[in-house]
């Protein structure tokens, strides 16, 4: 997995590349993280992450604490149709702010 970030008029933006799962959700929750502590709003961009297994859903439900506590806020933008399914079947689509794919 890779992730890359940079800055929009919004905030900062992390691109995920490739599955998360427990050997790389540590890696997403540190970037998350350390992006709260700059800006009051971060996007998480899923266009391109294939797989998302607990750990991911962990991390990422981490994040939202840590955005929530803040007054910020985490976005979780263009999950692939797996992704969906999954963050859907475990009922986060109703905690997570989530922009599907246009």
């Amino acid at each position: 997995m890779t992730i890359t970030e940079h800055i929009d008029e919004s905030g900062v933006v992390l691109v995920v590349e490739g599955r998360v799962d427990t050997n790389t959700s540590p890696q997403l929750q540190n970037f998350i993280l350390a992006a709260l502590q700059t800006t009051g709003h971060v996007t998480v961009d899923f266009a391109k992450v294939p797989y998302l297994s607990s750990a991911g859903l962990r991390a990422l439900l981490l994040g939202h604490k840590q955005a929530v506590s803040k007054g910020a806020v985490l976005e979780l933008v263009n999950p692939t149709e797996f992704v969906t399914s999954v963050l859907n079947s475990v009922g986060f689509d109703k905690v997570l702010r989530i922009r599907p794919k246009p």
